[in-house]
């Protein structure tokens, strides 16, 4: 039989994603014209670029299944592969699929009892903010188009290919995590979601990343919680703290702080 589950509460992680070099999260090329960029960004039906929630998600995954040297087990579609617990008692000791999710398919232990597969972390789109590339001289709207050359190593022969970014100092904003508790694990396990942060920061995000794009920043963050029995109430997130945290430094300066509050005001017994 199952076991029972019970949502003790949600944490919600807010704040601004900020453009260190131009970002280029690739979208559909239907519809380019002669002559046009032929590695078009990815936008939204206003016409205006977004970061996609799996594209951050993605990232901040790839990167703590490479930190902990986890096994790329599992093809959940078009030959990608990512880490997937094999059973149940590895899943427990996991926290990257426990925070992460599994794909629904490989959702069964060795002896076919289904185990606990909740995700944990939920990864919002992040729209742009738009005033903060208004004074910015850009080549299409909202972005820029940045020429990179292939060079041909037997003739030398420069192939130039633009690539459309959303340039330096743009803003998105908000982004938003939703992490859920189920039980005191997952208020320790916070901490990875924060360093998963901290990997994409010192990382890249999007494409183009080795060749120089895709540097970003998070700032101005909140952490706010909601407890499972203030849900039916208009109770809102209690916060952290009244003043956003400036950056990841001061963030991870204040994790075990936060895992503190956490812990007291859902796990008060």
């Amino acid at each position: 039989m199952a076991k029972s589950v019970k949502l003790y509460g949600k944490v919600f992680i807010t704040g601004d994603i900020k453009v260190k070099t131009g970002l280029h999260i690739g979208g559909s090329s239907a519809g380019i014209n002669i002559g046009g960029v032929d590695n078009p960004i990815i936008r939204n039906s206003r016409n205006e670029p977004y970061i996609p929630g799996s594209s951050l998600k993605g990232k901040m995954r790839s990167l703590s299944e490479k930190l902990e040297g986890l096994e790329p087990n599992f093809p959940p579609r078009q030959n990608i592969q990512i880490h997937v617990c094999s059973n149940k008692n590895d899943y427990e000791k996991c926290h990257v699929c426990r925070i992460f999710g599994v794909p629904a398919e490989s959702d069964k232990s060795n002896n076919d009892e289904r185990y606990p597969t909740m995700t944990r972390l939920a990864v919002y789109d992040v729209n742009l903010n738009i005033d903060s590339v208004k004074d910015a001289k850009t080549d299409l709207k909202y972005t820029e188009v940045k020429t990179e050359v292939t060079i041909d190593r037997i003739t030398s022969v420069a192939n130039p290919r633009p690539i459309e970014r959303v340039p330096e100092g743009a803003i998105f904003s908000p982004f938003e995590f939703c992490y859920s508790i189920y039980d005191g694990i997952d208020t320790g396990h916070i901490g990875k979601v924060f360093k998963a942060m901290q990997l994409v920061e010192d990382d890249y995000l999007g494409g183009s990343g080795t060749r120089g794009s895709g540097k970003i920043k998070f700032e101005n963050i909140t952490i706010g919680c909601k407890s499972g029995e203030t849900y039916g109430t208009s109770a809102c997130p209690e916060l952290f703290s009244d003043k956003p945290l400036c950056s990841m430094v001061e963030l991870l300066e204040q994790q075990d702080k936060i895992i503190k509050w956490l812990n007291e005001l859902l796990f008060k017994e």
